[in-house]
């Protein structure tokens, strides 16, 4: 008889135990990662009734291999560009959450008696929701076109990349028997540096070369080299003192740039639900289902928390970033639950022996439960937030209303900001490239070349050969012009010039203490100050060429971060509006009964409150549809109405037809703005028509603000006055440039007076 390996027999039993439960767990409509959880318990050794798994220790390597399949395929979903596009509305109302829910369950795990340290894993496990859970209960409830769960998504992006962050710290945090400043800083500083060297390379060589291998790749091709790169950075990570994950999971946001993001995050799913399973059912293994009557009083005080706290510090932040009480009340409910984020960390603070054994098994308990009220919290939302606006004070509401309103407001960014932004951007990332090749260069090429360290003529022709590869990135840090346009209207203005003269010597300084960082590794004292030397006349004879070099290597790291744009822009471009508007896409079916027809024959405007704000038909995009535009298949109708207005019109599409919605915003950043027209501005007096608003945004008055009324869907011959407050959906910048010159009060003599930042060349774009 032949003998069956102890591994197989036992992957055998965990995938048929996963299969069967969540089977189950499907037929009643609950989340699956609760059924293999279920599953791990009757497999492990605490569970009698059934088999259990012999050879625990080969498991644990399979849920590894989970962890790290799992980080991957949730950098797929994250990638860093989201990140960047997430703004500060989620980004407050995330860190709001995530400081609030550390302290609430630090509090809270001092009060039930546990060590610091279990206090400290705890209170991060209640900070990170729930993408998977929300996700499913957005599709079973069908609230994915409302507006609220752009916001949720938001946060979500937030909180993933401070669950990376926090995989790193905490090991270092619980290790520390006194937490000091530096103890926290350097992990920090060191996991941005090697964040920015690893996006930064991996943006301006990957795409690059799938690119060009794409034609000879199929799908299998794809998929292995898809994990084949995410081992690599897993194996780098490891080498850089990360944890495994960070690397699958910065690899897999590597990826999700790249125009093939989405192909691979498809065939990758399958490998996802796989691994995932052996990783969650290995979750089940280590609860013993015996000492969880003896932590039921935990359990209820902490679920308790996450129900009501979470969803509060969700709540003020969002009102702190300025959003609207409702989408505020509905967004705080929906983050109401811990997930897969939560278990990592337990996972991890279990098997490094940072936490005691009861914190594992009262974590996933307080997940699963959770998980169950998640539906039924977002249903509440609503109801809540009637209740609310009946029992606050009257002055309150209005206070929150006009506190919303003014921070929908379009405010011009100072071209200081604008300068003082681009100069750190470019100095950070440029430094950062620089001491990247540099430790590259002496603590891995160098020793393979030289194995002594005696060889003058290597180390000298490495200094040479590393000194002319970052020649066009010290140009770029040291001399490059930073934001010439704004540079040049700040240098006007006598009181910014020694702060920008401070600030380019200081340039000079970090590119000449790199210099001799890089020979100082290399060569001796003596060669150092030779290579300086040289370096210096080098780069001044060479000003043209290296410009060239830099241009041409930031064109190619654009061009590849751009690549991606039109396909991978998923978030709404819809700002608040006081009347809870937004934008959502919509693809017109080939079986839908209105095709053929215009959209005054549609009548979409009277029957359904919505407006038409664009069409996109192919590679030609028509802005602000006049009423004689006809609608054809396949057109995508970018349509802007309430919550409700949005859904009624969904049904009417689906009525007639297999209508798709998906929500994301056009190539072109179609948005909706709130503009107030100022006294004496020059379109003040006008009708909308006169005004040649439409003509000259591209875009479509939506609403008036005027005294406290609103008008929704104003006719073209209402007239504007001054301090009326417009809602304009169109292209983004056409609109914050018309805003400069709409805001511009007349002068005396019939002049146009310039508003501060506006030029002669904002006037022409429009």
């Amino acid at each position: 008889m032949t003998h069956l390996p102890p591994l197989i027999s036992d992957l055998g039993l965990v995938m048929g135990a996963a299969a069967v439960v969540t089977l189950v767990f499907k037929r009643l409509k609950q989340p699956t990662v609760l059924g293999y959880i279920l599953a791990g318990i009757m497999v492990g050794p605490h569970f009698p009734l059934f088999p259990s798994v012999a050879d625990t220790e080969s498991v644990d390597v399979w849920a590894q291999i989970g962890v790290i399949v799992l980080l991957f395929c949730l950098g797929l979903e994250f990638s860093f560009k989201k990140l960047m596009r997430v703004g500060g509305t989620a980004s407050v109302t995330a860190v709001t959450e995530i400081g609030t829910m550390l302290l609430m369950g630090f509090g809270v795990g001092k009060l039930l008696g546990w060590s610091t340290t279990d206090c400290i894993f705890l209170g991060t496990m209640l900070s990170i929701s729930s993408t998977t859970i929300i996700i499913r209960a957005f599709d079973e409830l069908g609230v994915k076109e409302k507006k609220f769960t752009g916001l949720v998504f938001g946060v979500l992006i937030v909180q993933d990349l401070a669950a990376i962050l926090m995989l790193v710290l905490l090991p270092t945090v619980a290790a520390s028997t006194k937490l000091s400043g530096t103890a926290i800083l350097f992990p920090v500083g060191k996991l941005i540096f090697f964040l920015v060297l690893w996006f930064v390379s991996g943006i301006f060589f990957l795409p690059t070369i799938l690119r060009r291998a794409g034609r000879f790749m199929n799908n299998e091709m794809l998929l292995v080299t898809s994990l084949a790169l995410c081992f690599m950075m897993v194996i780098l990570a490891a080498g850089a003192g990360f944890s495994p994950a960070l690397g699958a999971f910065i690899m897999g946001s590597i990826l999700a740039e790249t125009p093939l993001g989405g192909k691979i995050e498809h065939l990758t799913v399958s490998i996802k639900e796989m691994f995932g399973a052996v990783f969650f059912v290995s979750v089940g293994m280590m609860i013993d289902p015996n000492i969880l009557p003896q932590y039921w009083q935990q359990i209820l005080i902490i679920m308790l928390v996450v129900l009501v706290a979470m969803p509060f510090s969700t709540i003020v932040g969002a009102l702190l970033s300025r959003q609207p009480f409702k989408i505020s009340v509905q967004a705080g409910m929906s983050l109401s639950q811990i997930g897969e984020f939560s278990f990592i960390i337990a996972t991890m603070g279990l098997t490094m022996k940072l936490t005691g054994p009861h914190l594992y098994p009262v974590a996933v308990a307080v997940s699963a439960l959770t998980a169950f009220t998640t539906p039924y919290m977002i249903r509440l939302s609503g109801p809540l937030y009637n209740w609310l606006t009946r029992r606050l004070p009257g002055n309150w509401v209005t206070a929150i209303d006009k506190y919303s309103h003014e921070g929908q407001k379009v405010k011009p960014t100072s071209d200081w900001n604008k300068y003082i932004t681009s100069y750190l951007i470019q100095t950070v990332i440029h430094t950062i490239l620089v001491v990247g090749i540099v430790l590259v260069v002496s603590n891995i090429i160098l020793p393979a070349l030289d194995d002594h360290g005696d060889n003058p003529v290597i180390r000298i022709g490495t200094a040479i050969t590393t000194l002319l590869l970052i020649a066009p990135l010290l140009w770029a840090l040291a001399i490059r012009k930073i934001y010439p346009s704004v540079a040049n209207r700040l240098w006007e203005k006598r009181y910014y010039r020694g702060p920008m003269i401070v600030l380019q010597l200081l340039r000079l300084v970090i590119a000449f203490v790199i210099m001799g960082f890089v020979v100082h590794n290399i060569v001796s004292y003596t060669w150092a100050l030779i290579l300086l030397g040289v370096t210096l006349i080098t780069v001044l004879l060479n000003y043209r060429r290296l410009q060239l070099v830099h241009s041409w290597a930031e064109r190619r790291f654009m061009t590849n971060l751009n690549e991606k744009e039109v396909l991978d822009k998923r978030e709404s471009g819809a700002h608040l509006t006081p009347w809870d508007a937004h934008i959502t896409n919509f693809v017109v079916s080939p079986d839908f009964k209105g095709v053929g027809m215009t959209l005054m024959e549609l009548k979409l405007r009277e029957n359904y409150g919505v407006n038409i704000a664009m069409i996109k038909r192919g590679a030609f995009t028509i802005q602000a549809p006049d009423r004689q535009e006809r609608i054809y298949p396949e057109d995508t109708l970018y349509v802007i109405g309430t919550d409700d207005q949005v859904i009624s019109f969904k049904k009417h599409l689906e009525e007639s037809s297999a209508a798709r919605a998906r929500k994301g915003s056009p190539e072109d950043e179609l948005t909706l703005q709130r503009m107030e027209i100022a006294e004496g501005s020059p379109i003040a007096g006008m009708t909308i028509k006169a005004s040649e608003i439409r003509e000259r945004t591209k875009g479509l008055i939506v609403g008036i603000e005027r005294n406290g009324e609103r008008i929704l869907n104003p006719e073209s011959n209402v007239v504007l006055l001054s301090n009326d407050l417009l809602w304009i959906v169109g292209n983004i910048k056409r609109i914050k440039v018309f805003e400069k010159i709409v805001g511009t009060p007349q002068r005396v003599d019939g002049a146009q007076e310039q508003k501060p930042g506006t030029t002669e060349k904002d006037t022409k774009e429009i």
